[in-house]
């Protein structure tokens, strides 16, 4: 079972930068691909960034320029550095495990709150 813990969130004022961490544990040599979802209550939950195997990264339009996504494969750990953070960046921020065979893995979730 892969079980994923994220920490980072908080609260930050506009302009200001955080960086969430997602660590997993079990199956990671199955991992195909880790990203980055967030969803705001009533709406539904959007791609924010991926990373492949490979290191290969996609990014959602509306944080290209000031998202970085990274992974460190020695330590299972998967980053999301965020900066020129806006207000409407604040979500609740999902990291996901894609593995073979197993499908598709959560973690529990961290919010972001960015003030104006």
């Amino acid at each position: 079972q892969v079980q994923l813990v994220e920490s980072g969130g908080g609260l930050v004022q506009a302009g200001g930068s955080l960086r969430l961490s997602c660590a997993a544990s079990g199956g990671t040599s199955r991992i195909i691909n880790r990203g980055w979802y967030r969803q705001v209550p009533g709406r539904q939950r959007e791609l924010v960034a991926v990373i492949g195997s490979g290191g290969t990264t996609n990014y959602a339009d509306f944080v290209k320029g000031r998202f970085t996504i990274a992974r460190d494969n020695a330590n299972n750990t998967m980053y999301l550095q965020m900066n020129s953070l806006k207000p409407e960046d604040t979500a609740v921020y999902y990291c996901y495990a894609a593995i073979l065979y197993w499908g598709q893995f959560w973690g529990q979730g961290t919010q972001v709150t960015v003030s104006s």
